[in-house]
């Protein structure tokens, strides 16, 4: 706030002892000082919560808005985020669209996709086991198993139960470990299942009434 805007809300009294030099007119300069700060950032208050232009340290905050914040973990200020900053940004940019599409293939797979940058994921549901998911991971995304294995669990419908696999047999020199140290498991599923592109959506109408 200007100086002259805060003038013109005291007293009349007050405006005329405000003249240059005095007292009130010094205060008056010190108030339009520790107003700028705060207006400058209320000017441009959107730019925090654009997942592509808030700072970097807001990005992981925005996680939380779209429920995606599963993806970082527990909160740990000694431990950077698991993701880079533009991983984030990518998963808050399409929340909406992981929440619509939550507990499918597609969505599965497309929260992999975006929060790992690798393509390739593969959902199988064995044969023999009904109601059971097997997520075949790329080598490419190895190093990433923590992250993949809680966007699995958050991902997948509540009456499901999962497991996380490497898609390619095991290097020279023994299995790769996680990002916890653990084994990486192997192994091929059977089964395949289909993960279609997802198709229009009806458009909405009130829902058809039960029988009486």
């Amino acid at each position: 706030m200007r100086r002259a805007a805060i003038e013109r809300l005291l007293p009349a009294a007050y405006q005329r002892a405000a003249g240059p030099g005095s007292v009130l007119a010094a205060l008056l300069d010190v108030m339009e000082a520790l107003h700028a700060p705060d207006e400058a950032l209320l000017a441009d208050v959107d730019v925090l919560f654009d997942p592509y232009r808030t700072p970097a340290g807001f990005a992981g905050y925005l996680t939380r808005w779209v429920a995606m914040d599963h993806v970082l973990g527990p909160p740990r200020p000694d431990v950077p985020p698991p993701l880079p900053v533009g991983r984030l940004r990518d998963l808050v940019a399409h929340g909406a669209l992981l929440a619509r599409w939550r507990g499918t293939p597609y969505g599965m797979r497309t929260a992999l996709e975006l929060a790992t940058g690798v393509t390739g994921f593969v959902l199988d549901e064995p044969a023999d086991r009904p109601f059971h998911l097997v997520v075949r991971v790329p080598e490419a995304a190895a190093g990433l198993l923590t992250v993949v294995t809680r966007i699995v669990a958050a991902e997948k419908p509540a009456a499901v139960t999962a497991e996380v696999v490497l898609a390619d047999a095991p290097p020279a020199g023994g299995r790769p470990a996680d990002a916890d140290g653990g084994p990486v498991p192997y192994g091929p599923a059977v089964g395949r299942a289909t993960v279609p592109a997802p198709g229009p959506l009806p458009p909405p109408g009130p829902s058809p009434e039960e029988p009486s």
